[in-house]
This record gives C-alpha cells, sequence and structure tokens, in this order.
C-alpha cells in the first residue's frame, strides 16, 4: 500500500478544536514537523479536514 507524508506548515493557534484534535492524531504536534502513514481512506480523510495547516505528498 502507499505511504503519505505529511507537513504541517501553518499553526494550529485560532483553530477550531476538532482541527485542532485532528492534527495532534496525525501526530503533528508542532510546526515543520513531518510523519509518514499509511494511505488509508480514514487517514486521508483526517488530511483532507486539516488540508489548509498540511502539505501532503504520496511515496512510492
Amino acid at each position: 500500500m502507499a505511504k503519505i507524508r505529511v507537513t504541517q506548515v501553518k499553526s494550529q493557534i485560532g483553530r477550531l478544536q476538532n482541527q485542532k484534535r485532528t492534527l495532534e492524531a496525525l501526530g503533528l504536534r508542532r510546526m515543520n514537523q513531518t510523519v509518514e502513514h499509511e494511505a488509508t481512506p480514514t487517514i486521508i480523510g483526517m488530511v483532507n479536514t486539516v488540508k489548509h495547516l498540511v502539505s501532503y505528498e504520496e511515496i512510492k
């Protein structure tokens, strides 16, 4: 299965509580932190929820 690399590029200060929780669930706790996850529908949905705060790319 493919992997996805997610990097937080904007601050979570002043964001809605559910967006903060989504970032934490993805494993992102600070700016410019990068994590890798399997590209499952659940993870892709979480990334779409906070897509204005993160950048992401697919890893082969």
